[in-house]
């Protein structure tokens, strides 16, 4: 380990390249982009809703690895492929995050299609308590 820098990783989740799932100083966490791959089934699904919920739950994952909860998120960017499947990302938000008063912003930006399939990815910055 160099510095106060940790490299965090959700297990069974790899980038093609030398490129850590977050990174994280004292507190602050940054991630890389978050996919609703299945590391279970070792794949990505088809579908926008199987993506979607294999997101949040590899967020969940993630913010368990920085020593956190989905409570410390406090901005998402949402990266689609097609705006149109924003309900599925929507239908996950609210689960997630159900009570109106205590979200986290968020931004949307439709960007072309991902590689291996993924429909969506998601950047988290966090202030872990």
């Amino acid at each position: 380990m160099s510095g106060n820098r940790v490299s965090l990783h959700i297990p069974g989740m790899a980038h093609g390249a030398p490129i850590p799932m977050a990174s994280k100083i004292g507190n602050i966490m940054y991630s890389s982009g978050v996919s609703g791959y299945d590391c279970a089934a070792d794949k990505m699904p088809e579908s926008a809703e199987e993506q979607a919920a294999n997101m949040f739950k590899n967020i969940r994952t993630l913010m368990s690895e920085a020593g956190g909860s989905p409570d410390d998120i406090i901005r998402m960017t949402v990266l689609a492929a097609d705006r149109s499947n924003m309900g599925a990302i929507n239908a996950e938000w609210l689960k997630m995050f159900p009570d109106e008063h205590s979200r986290p912003a968020r931004h949307a930006l439709e960007v072309p299609v991902r590689a291996g399939g993924a429909l969506f990815q998601v950047e988290i910055i966090a202030v872990l308590s």
